[in-house]
This record gives structure tokens, C-alpha cells and sequence, in this order.
């Protein structure tokens, strides 16, 4: 039995880090750069909401922010007289601005 039949071939094992390495390069620039980088930058909307701030919650209830409390929630009033009470991490900031982008254009 020859022992050269049971041996890889000779070459190509650099080949395959190489394209191993540009896979992972190409993976954490198309998934997850721009998955972190949305996330910093929903964390900084929830952490700048301000009283008066017009927003839209993740299950799409419209409203202005009445207190933001400390307690990581925030007092929502939906209609005059009525509040709610939720958690920050309940407000979109998709719909929020685009809320705020179509309430700037109704303004005008």
C-alpha cells in the first residue's frame, strides 16, 4: 500500500485560512458592525427622551412624553388627561422619527 495516497495534498491548507479569514471579515462587516452601531444608537435615542418628545411605541401607540421617571420608565400621555406608564425600551426610534419628520412637514 503506497503511504503518498493517505496524505493531503500539499498547498492548500493556506488557502483555506485565508479564505476562513475573509468569510469572518466579510461576516462582521455586512451582520455585525451595523447591528452594534444601530444598537448605540437606539440606546442614545431612549437615553436623550426628553418631556414633550413625541414618540411611537414598539406596539405603535402615538403619544407625548408627560415624565421621564427614574426608574427607566417614562409617563406617556396618548390623549389629553390619559396616561401610561411604560418602559424607555418601549419606544421605536424608526417610527418615532418618522413620526417627527412627518409632524416637521405638517408644520410647515
Amino acid at each position: 500500500m503506497n503511504m503518498y495516497l493517505l496524505q493531503a495534498p500539499a498547498g492548500g491548507g493556506g488557502f483555506q485560512f485565508i479564505f476562513l479569514g475573509l468569510m469572518i471579515v466579510v461576516f462582521w462587516l455586512f451582520f455585525i458592525r451595523p447591528q452594534a452601531k444601530k444598537a448605540k444608537t437606539q440606546k442614545s435615542f431612549i437615553d436623550n427622551l426628553q418631556k414633550g418628545d413625541r414618540v411611537v411605541t414598539i406596539a405603535g401607540i402615538h403619544g407625548r412624553i408627560n415624565a421621564v421617571n427614574e426608574d427607566g420608565t417614562i409617563s406617556l400621555e396618548i390623549n389629553p388627561g390619559s396616561y401610561l406608564k411604560i418602559e424607555k425600551s418601549a419606544i421605536s426610534l424608526e417610527w418615532s422619527q418618522q413620526l417627527n419628520k412627518t409632524g416637521v412637514a405638517e408644520k410647515k
